[in-house]
């Protein structure tokens, strides 16, 4: 399972602007009114040799202390049960309020690794007012400012530390994860092809307890299945349920070959499906996206086409994806699912020669050879394919560094185009020669 850091903290101390910090993004909306953070965020991000994956947590709900209250607690209590470490953050300019003694008191009653932040550290005449805050009986405190990254060295040191070291089994059988926002479909779909009530499946979001794994053997497929709903209780606020999946979402997907992503048709494609595709395609997985409820739409000929075209503008420039529409209530298209997984992951595994692919892209690269940069041609002498468990390639040249993006997409859409990499993320490594 990957490593996950949570942080958590009351509204405008700073959360977001670290969160952009660690991911190298600036993806989290950053402003002084509180409560700007709504959608739950969450990214990609290293440290030395680490790969872990950092959310943001929110919480703010509008018009309501009370609901607003609320929901911190909970985000905060969901981030404690699936986090491998969490980063409380404070505000060392306003100092200790109810707010952080409540969240103190539920990290000291957890089990897990506490790293009690105070944020805008911005001089050394403020360094010493940080000491109040071992009142939380939390351990050490990491000053630091997020705005300018000082400090935020040894807080990563000391967190990369908690990461569990232990080496996954490797299952020799394909492992699908079926991911997706709650009530699209997800427990729906695995009773579908089983054939048998396996899981509840209720109107109401959040039926599903924990991560599901499934033996599938029927039909001449033989895989794992994961159901990965994740919803542990139900909840009157939208975003934790929201927020809750995520999280059992980013613990699947680090075990799986195939991300099945589903959508529902009456909703098209909304912001924590396009996170949740990223996040797949930069951990490499294979992808398939699913459009249930598709008995529920208006259509005609040309509505199919339509969606397609509205779901690539939004995953764009990975959009090379199979794309199928079902009705899990009407047992539509649901096997074409398994089809296409099954398609992807043997594109995952698939290992082209060297001279099928020199043979094939060097007379391209001869016709359309790379723009000369500075007065300089680059001269791509041979590809290879680098012994990896995803596809990856090794391009060696004699100016790797003049290399730019839109001739690396050239060369991709040529790659795919002959070799058929369909829902495969692939990448392309470019190497002095």
């Amino acid at each position: 399972m990957g490593n996950i850091v949570a942080i958590v903290g009351r509204p405008n101390v700073g959360k977001s602007t670290l969160y952009n910090r660690l991911t190298e993004t600036r993806k989290a909306i950053v402003d002084d009114m509180s409560g700007v953070t709504r959608d739950r965020h969450y990214g990609l991000a290293e440290w030395t040799d680490k790969t872990f994956t950092v959310i943001d947590t929110g919480g703010y709900v509008a018009n309501s202390e009370d609901i607003f209250e609320i929901a911190i607690r909970e985000q905060v209590l969901i981030a404690i049960e699936e986090a491998t470490a969490i980063i409380f953050m404070v505000d060392v300019t306003t100092g200790i309020t109810d707010l952080d003694d409540d969240i103190a008191g539920i990290l000291r009653r957890s089990k897990k690794p506490v790293f009690v932040t105070a944020n805008k550290v911005d001089n050394n005449m403020l360094l010493a007012e940080a000491a109040q805050f071992y009142s939380f009986g939390l351990g050490e405190i990491y000053s630091l400012s997020s705005m300018t990254g000082s400090g935020t060295g040894e807080l990563l040191d000391d967190v990369i530390k908690t990461f569990d070291e232990t080496e996954e089994i490797q299952n020799e059988l394909p492992v699908y994860a079926i991911v997706g926002r709650p009530n699209v479909g997800k427990s729906s779909m695995i009773n579908a092809l089983l054939g048998k009530d396996r899981n509840i499946v209720t109107n109401v979001a959040g039926t599903t307890r924990d991560s599901i794994h499934i033996h599938y053997k029927q039909f001449g497929h033989d895989f794992m299945l994961v159901d990965t709903a994740g919803l542990r209780k139900k909840t009157k606020v939208r975003e934790n349920i929201e927020f809750y999946s995520v999280m059992r979402t980013i613990g699947a997907l680090e075990e799986a070959d195939v991300i099945i992503l589903m959508l529902d048709a009456t909703e098209g494609i909304e912001s924590q499906d396009i996170n949740i595709f990223h996040l797949a395609e930069k951990n490499r997985k294979g992808l398939v996206l699913v459009v249930n409820k598709w008995d529920l739409v208006e259509k005609d000929h040309k509505t199919a086409k339509a969606f397609e075209q509205k779901i690539n503008e939004k995953i764009a420039p990975f959009t090379d994806v199979p794309i199928i529409f079902t009705s899990v209530t009407e047992k539509q298209r649901i096997f074409k699912v398994l089809e296409a997984a099954q398609k992807v992951y043997d594109n995952r595994k698939k290992k082209i020669s060297t001279s099928k692919l020199n043979d094939f892209l060097l007379p391209i690269i001869e016709n359309t050879p790379p723009p000369a940069t500075k007065g300089k041609h680059i001269k791509i002498k041979y590809i290879t394919q680098i012994s990896a468990s995803t596809p990856m390639f090794a391009f060696f040249c004699n100016l790797p560094q003049y290399i730019k993006d839109p001739y690396k997409r050239f060369l991709e859409n040529k790659l795919r185009e002959q070799f058929d990499f369909t829902g495969v993320p692939i990448q392309l490594f470019f190497r002095q020669k």
